[in-house]
């Protein structure tokens, strides 16, 4: 059975009723009432922030969505987001809460290279804070936040925002002032991150298309080149399916996750942090570069433990659909709250790929007093890159489910994939 004691869970004997299998059709039922319930206990101790109920002490913060958690960008790192045009007027909005909810979100990534996305576009006189409230969050964010913050990007800047930067370059340091960079035009954010996967306010949209309105048609020309056509070997951004077919061996696991992991088990298990650091930008798209045309890639003569967690973490968000599919994505989401049995099917190259990946991290985790990377720790750093939503970013609310989800795969693995 399980029993819960104060916020930790206690997972005690329980016999499942129905596990992971592999049925002769090609679809594979994946999990069970025993671990619905057991998710359903976890959901509320693990992520405070998956659905936060009214009474929730920052409930009336987070019912804005000012502050979301929109995945991995493009180099493997947690992507926080900042809404400027979704803050309400100041007599609306409490912003010493604001604050501390923001750091209550970034203390959960912190410990990870992570990007933070500024949209400013919507800042106004009536919502826009003092110059005071700036300059003491920029002093609450201690070391521990702007050490491994990798980038600053802030969108649609204005003469505001540059002016003020210039006010605050006493108090900023020239380590971070490095970090922070402009993006004039939504496409330019494509170089950092998938925008599809960023839930972009409609307001913000609408003046991106205003601006770009006003440009002229040879300078929009540069700015949208048109995609190059997949290429006969490519790895990343193709369907498992089809590359299971290119195999002479049938092998239903991708060939970059049996690069990658097998390089991680030997070299990886002791890494600290394992994971949570991101890889120099260059060297991980000469590597997918690499893949795409068929060429053989040796991580042991790279010697970079780093980057092959950063090329794994790479391939599975490059997917078209998430290993753990569309089709799951509501199912999982309110996974927590829903009675009863039932099963979920994935097909036989996700259900391999996905177990594969489970085992493996399971290693990691074995490991956890020297690399640090638990469960938990995996799970949050794992879940955007095994289910994301098809029409819209994920914001807390949906992130919450998925990591727990994640975890249960994690802390259930010899119960939910049968022998």
């Amino acid at each position: 059975m399980i029993k819960e004691k104060g916020t930790r869970v206690h997972l005690m004997r329980y016999q499942m009723k129905r596990t992971l299998s592999h049925p002769a059709s090609g679809n594979c039922m994946l999990m069970t009432n025993s671990v619905r319930r057991y998710t359903m206990r976890m959901s509320w101790s693990c992520v405070w922030g998956s659905h936060l109920t009214w009474d929730h002490p920052y409930y009336d913060i987070a019912r804005h969505q000012i502050v979301e958690v929109a995945g991995d960008d493009n180099f493997g790192r947690k992507v926080i987001v900042f809404n400027a045009c979704r803050m309400p007027p100041h007599h609306e909005l409490d912003h010493h809460k604001l604050l501390m909810y923001l750091k209550a979100t970034l203390d959960q990534y912190v410990e990870s290279d992570y990007t933070l996305i500024y949209f400013h576009n919507g800042l106004t006189s009536e919502n826009k804070p003092s110059l005071s409230w700036l300059r003491d969050a920029y002093r609450e964010f201690d070391r521990k936040y702007k050490k491994n913050i990798k980038a600053l990007y802030i969108v649609h800047p204005t003469m505001f925002i540059k002016t003020l930067l210039i006010l605050f370059k006493p108090l900023i340091s020239f380590k971070f002032g490095r970090k922070i960079n402009y993006i004039n035009y939504l496409s330019e954010l494509e170089d950092i991150v998938k925008c599809e996967q960023l839930v972009i306010p409609t307001r913000v949209r609408d003046y991106d298309e205003k601006i770009r309105a006003s440009l002229k048609a040879s300078v929009q020309a540069q700015m949208s080149p048109p995609r190059s056509p997949p290429l006969p070997n490519q790895q990343f951004g193709v369907p498992l399916p089809m590359l299971r077919a290119r195999r002479s061996d049938n092998e239903a696991v991708p060939l970059v996750m049996q690069d990658t992991v097998a390089f991680l088990m030997e070299q990886g298990l002791e890494i600290e942090g394992i994971f949570r650091r991101s890889a120099n930008v260059t060297l991980v798209k000469d590597v997918q570069h690499r893949y795409n045309s068929g060429e053989e890639v040796s991580f042991s003569q790279m010697e970079d433990v780093h980057l092959a967690a950063v090329i794994l973490k790479t391939f599975l968000r490059e997917l078209p659909e998430p290993l753990l599919t569309y089709q799951l994505y509501n199912d999982i989401v309110n996974f927590h709250s829903k009675s009863g049995e039932d099963s979920l099917i994935l097909h036989t190259e996700n259900y391999a790929s996905l177990k594969f990946l489970i085992e493996f991290l399971v290693q990691v985790s074995a490991q956890s007093e020297i690399n640090k990377m638990n469960n938990a720790n995996l799970a949050v750093v794992f879940g955007p890159n095994l289910l994301w939503g098809q029409d819209a970013a994920m914001t807390l609310s949906a992130i919450g489910p998925i990591n727990n989800f994640t975890r249960t795969l994690l802390d259930q693995h010899h119960k939910v994939f049968s022998p």
